[in-house]
């Protein structure tokens, strides 16, 4: 999946169905110049609905769509015949979606399960036609309910990717390049920061035909939980993920500062994130001999809170022992 089709944020106009108005007929046929009450009840309006989709993994199918409108319900007629229903619009979204009311950013639901639907604007129930108001005091009521209008919504829909395994790292650490080496997955790799700008998913093959979801986010900077750079914009995407796995280039001046400086943002952004399981690899370590990965490991062992492992995408050094930790740690 190229760049420009990835879209993760989209915001659009939903109206439901009116309800069909009831009936106030009365019966009438041959010998039978004065026959009692039989309006039919109004049709349901058409409900919008939000649909799982495991088939898809973006929203560009929703990019152009701003306006979705389902079908209104028909009126009742003679011989208690009920008007249709009006039409339901569906709209499917990958799984990890969440749909929020625009102008007040709540959260309505989220959808993480295939064919899992629902309703977001709920359509007009049909008015009741003339016979449901006859009496022993009034056969012949002249009059029917109107239908229950339509629902209308403003809605911004969200996709947080679902992955086992989320990569989070400074621009130019790496990530890109591991997801690479690990999966069939094709980002875009350069050696200038901010080549990633959409997250990029893949899976990784294990042993007996296994295999886990791991994820690629832009870079975040200091200040991402803040809005600088495009780690704020696509934080969300690593909200889901089991294990979030953190990347620091060798040849950082300091990889605890640098660990601790993202564990910060993330802790800023939302601080049930650091619930999650975390893991640190040492990328780029084809660049370091024996001596220097002691000292750095001497470094680590003291002041690091979590585990660590010296890898090289490039060299194709410590992938085996990295994909082992990962099963073990998603399957614990």
């Amino acid at each position: 999946m190229t760049e420009g089709n990835f879209v993760d944020y989209v915001k659009m106009h939903v109206s439901s169905g009116n309800g069909g108005k009831g009936s106030a007929h009365l019966h009438r046929e041959k010998y039978i110049q004065k026959g009692g009450p039989d309006g039919g009840d109004g049709g349901r309006g058409g409900h919008v609905i939000i649909r799982g989709n495991s088939n898809l993994w973006t929203l560009i199918h929703l990019k152009f769509k701003r306006h979705i409108k389902a079908g209104h319900g028909a009126h009742g007629s003679s011989g208690r015949s009920t008007g249709a229903d009006g039409e339901d619009a569906i709209i499917e979204v990958p799984l990890g979606t969440v749909v929020k009311d625009t102008e007040t950013d709540k959260v309505l639901f989220e959808i993480t399960e295939d064919g899992e639907e629902k309703i977001v604007a709920e359509g007009g129930k049909g008015g009741r036609g003339n016979w449901h108001f006859k009496s022993s005091t009034n056969q012949t009521p002249r009059y029917a309910q109107p239908g229950i209008p339509l629902e209308e919504k403003n809605i911004t829909i969200e996709l947080k990717v679902l992955a086992d395994v989320g990569l989070v790292g400074f621009p130019n650490a790496g990530k890109s390049t591991l997801l690479s080496v690990l999966t069939s997955a094709k980002p875009k790799i350069a050696d200038y920061e901010f080549t990633t700008l959409k997250p990029n998913l893949g899976i990784v093959k294990y042993r007996d035909f296994q295999s886990f979801v791991m994820a690629d986010i832009p870079g975040i900077i200091e200040g991402a939980a803040e809005g600088k750079g495009l780690g704020y914009y696509f934080l969300r995407h690593i909200e889901r993920n089991s294990i979030l796995l953190f990347l620091i280039p060798a040849d950082a001046k300091d990889i605890v500062a640098q660990y601790n400086i993202l564990v910060d943002e993330l802790r800023r952004y939302n601080p049930e994130m650091l619930d999650k399981e975390r893991f640190v690899v040492i990328s780029k370590s084809d660049m370091l001999d024996d001596e220097l990965k002691c000292e750095i490991s001497a470094v680590l062992d003291k002041d690091l809170e979590c585990p660590y492992l010296f890898i090289s995408s490039v060299a194709q050094q410590g992938l085996t022992q990295l994909k082992d930790t990962l099963w073990k740690l998603l399957n614990e």
